[in-house]
């Protein structure tokens, strides 16, 4: 039953709808706000405002719930592999065998990118910036794929999806060959999603290259926990850019470009530098003791987030994976020592418990893909890849929705009034 809340202002009682989603805080319906009252309301950042209607992923951030299609994403991430959470965030179930077979197929067939666009790289500095790279080559796709470009046909927006996601990887792997000067390794439809970009990454045409079976689940798990979640400010600017009608590949490239940021994906490398610089266990109580000194400008990083007042759900996972990772590599670093410690204080610490400053899923990736080989300024990158599935699923959905407008958010002005010019000589 649909309820309604009053607003009063200016001597005047407006009477707004009150909506329910299938869970989650029930939403003030504020559409009408201005043509009945002349007035906005004012939610800098967005904290309090619902920008579309989805049923792709569900956060409870006070409960430490994440849901992808009231899927919990520690069943994704431990039962599942990348390419079927793919399937089942762009379509909103999970594939039965002969979808999932279809699906892989598809994706396998597409990880090829036009032969012309590895001319492209070429037009950059050796040293540029991966992320910088990506911008550059998903901008220009839409150059090369004309053919799945027009949003109002269906058939070509689930083109340009399975394109996306398939070529983002090889893209991806370009990016890190060109910055080392190594060839481009041409992807492998023998192997899966994430076998298939290690090896474009990692191998050489020099010699064979061999999947490692660990770091290749440990890929696609990183993969699941990275691949939406919900309305954050790349979703958010991916939906904001295909409200104007632009192609899916600009839009996309849109998102890379705010993901780039450090408050938003460059998280996990700001929290593996951290680590470096503790260096060892024995000098854990000395950084806590500077977390909780005001006067100090050092913050944990990896620790807390915008959404989760509680333990991240992601990082259960990736915790684990790391163990796991670790083990297969035979890796002795202090930095995973460093970690785990770390953790361990800062769950138990009354100060961290009481602001509920929980470890996020950034505080162990970083370690993770330092361990496979990644360097830091990769990490972004990695981030990018998997988060393109969701990217394309939350746009695949706004363009669907028949009340979605362009974007178009209003302000409080706060400059001068009008004034009238005056003649430079008078000034």
């Amino acid at each position: 039953m649909m309820s309604n809340a009053t607003l009063s202002i200016g001597g005047t009682n407006v009477e707004m709808p009150v909506l329910s989603g299938s869970i989650g805080p029930d939403v003030v319906d504020i559409r009408k706000l201005y043509a009945q009252t002349g007035a906005f309301t004012f939610d800098p950042g967005f904290m309090s405002t619902a920008s579309c209607e989805s049923s792709i992923t569900y956060i409870d951030g006070d409960e430490g719930v994440l849901l992808h299609r009231g899927y919990p994403i520690g069943q994704l991430a431990e039962q599942s592999s990348f390419l079927e959470v793919c399937y089942l965030l762009l379509n909103g179930d999970l594939p039965r065998q002969d979808e999932y077979a279809n699906f892989t197929r598809t994706i396998t067939r597409h990880t090829m990118v036009h032969e012309q666009l590895s001319t492209f790289y070429r037009g950059f500095r050796r040293d540029a910036h991966p992320m910088a790279v990506m911008c550059g080559v998903v901008g220009a796709l839409s150059a090369f794929y004309h053919d799945s470009t027009d949003i109002a046909d269906p058939e070509q927006r689930r083109i340009a999806s399975h394109r996306l996601i398939a070529k983002m990887p090889t893209i991806a792997a370009m990016a890190y060959k060109y910055s080392v000067g190594q060839p481009f390794i041409y992807p492998d439809n023998r192997l899966s999603y994430s076998g298939n970009f290690l090896k474009m990454t990692f191998g050489v045409p020099a010699e064979e290259y061999e999947v490692n079976p660990a770091i290749e689940r440990a890929m696609d798990r990183i993969f699941i926990l990275h691949a939406d979640h919900e309305q954050n400010a790349s979703t958010s600017t991916v939906r904001l850019a295909g409200s104007s009608g632009a192609n899916p590949f600009a839009c996309i490239a849109a998102g890379i470009a705010c993901l780039w940021g450090p408050a938003h994906g460059g998280a996990n490398e700001a929290a593996l530098n951290m680590l470096r610089e503790i260096g060892r266990p024995e000098r854990i109580p000395e950084y806590l003791a500077r977390a909780k000194d005001k006067n100090d400008p050092f913050r944990l990083m990896g620790f807390g987030h915008r959404v989760y007042k509680n333990y991240d759900p992601r990082a259960t996972v990736m915790q684990q994976t790391l163990r796991e990772v670790f083990e297969a590599l035979k890796i002795n670093d202090p930095v995973f020592e460093v970690a785990l410690q770390l953790e361990e204080m800062a769950l138990n610490d009354p100060y961290f418990i009481e602001k509920k400053l929980f470890p996020n899923v950034d505080f162990y990736s970083g370690v993770i893909l330092s361990a496979v080989g990644f360097p830091t300024e990769m990490f972004t990158v990695l981030f990018a890849l998997a988060r393109t599935v969701g990217w394309v699923a939350q746009w695949n959905e706004m363009i669907s929705d028949p009340a979605q407008k362009i974007g178009r958010p209003r302000q409080l002005y706060t400059g001068p009034t009008q004034r009238d010019y005056v003649p430079l000589n008078q000034r």
